[in-house]
């Protein structure tokens, strides 16, 4: 694994969204307990085995900082907060405090499970040698629909389908199981290939490693690399980020070539001969400051390369 130094900060952060997962039992365990107070018996057993297996699944996963780790967290994290809306639906007068406590702690525990500071340390724990990984942000067009429905339809096959098996309704409990399971096995491979989205300084240049953006993974020799700085407003760079949100690092390169994903009009996907890219890194003044100690970050007002 990499030597290299994370800020205290990241890793405050990290040990900080560690602990919010650990404490999970406490923040939100009374707030489901009364939510569960009126079922049988065996839905209540059934309920429990199964928070204490994905929080133990999680528990695991932020311990261990590697991109399936990341995956793994981030497929649980907001897992909390839907079994808390579950709650909030069937609580009782009694329990109003207890799910004001277990929401606000869900809450915490998703935003601290997908900041940029833990990604890039997990992102960083699968590096090799003296590579130097930095995330990529999320498409947009993921974001505003396909991520958080392909979610929610394999959370709610697996959290509602053993319930419904152990209230004894046998044939539609089996029939949400198997879809919700089914779908989770097609979801999961496609949401980790968002944890392996990321650009990369090597001692021999620089890398985007993006199979969802590009069929190939891109590499720029050193001496090809003329600088990077903030995306200024209508740059002509061919756009390499996916249409994510946020603002994008522009790089210059002397000679450079994309191969973009196949799209349903072009499956054999495009090859672009490019002078400049754009990325979209969580944190693009993380990049910069890395681009610096190799002399190619640029001013943002600087005059870029010729592009011809």
């Amino acid at each position: 694994m990499p030597s290299r130094s994370r800020p205290p900060i990241d890793r405050t952060l990290l040990w900080i969204a560690r602990g919010a997962w650990a404490l999970l039992p406490l923040g939100a365990g009374p707030a489901l307990g009364h939510a569960l107070a009126e079922a049988s018996r065996p839905v209540q057993l059934t309920a429990s085995l199964g928070l204490w297996a994905a929080w133990g699944v999680g528990l695991v996963a932020s311990l261990v900082p590697t991109t399936v780790s990341l995956t793994t967290w981030r497929l649980l994290a907001p897992g909390p907060l839907a079994v808390v809306a579950v709650a909030l639906v069937h609580r009782s007068d009694g329990g109003a405090g207890a799910l004001a406590v277990a929401v606000a702690h869900a809450l915490v525990v998703a935003v601290l499970v997908f900041t940029g500071e833990v990604g890039e340390i997990f992102v960083q724990g699968s590096a090799y040698g003296a590579e130097h990984r930095f995330p990529l942000r999320v498409p947009g067009p993921l974001l505003v629909g396909p991520l958080p429905i392909g979610w929610a339809l394999a959370a709610a096959g697996l959290m509602a389908g053993p319930l419904l098996v152990a209230a004894e309704r046998w044939w539609q409990g089996a029939l949400v199981t198997l879809s919700g399971a089914a779908w989770a096995g097609v979801f999961a491979p496609r949401c980790h290939r968002l944890s392996r989205r990321f650009v990369v300084f090597v001692p021999a240049g620089f890398v985007i490693h993006d199979h969802l953006v590009l069929a190939d993974t891109a590499l720029f020799s050193a001496d090809t690399v003329h600088g990077m700085r903030l995306a200024p407003v209508g740059t002509e760079a061919a756009d390499a980020t996916g249409a994510a949100l946020g603002r994008a690092l522009e790089v210059h390169v002397e000679k450079g070539m994309l191969v973009m994903a196949g799209t349903l009009k072009k499956p054999g996907g495009t090859a672009l001969h490019v002078r400049s890219l754009l990325v979209s890194p969580t944190r693009p003044g993380r990049v910069l400051a890395q681009a610096a100690t190799r002399h190619w970050a640029m001013a943002h007002d600087a005059v870029a390369p010729p592009s011809t």
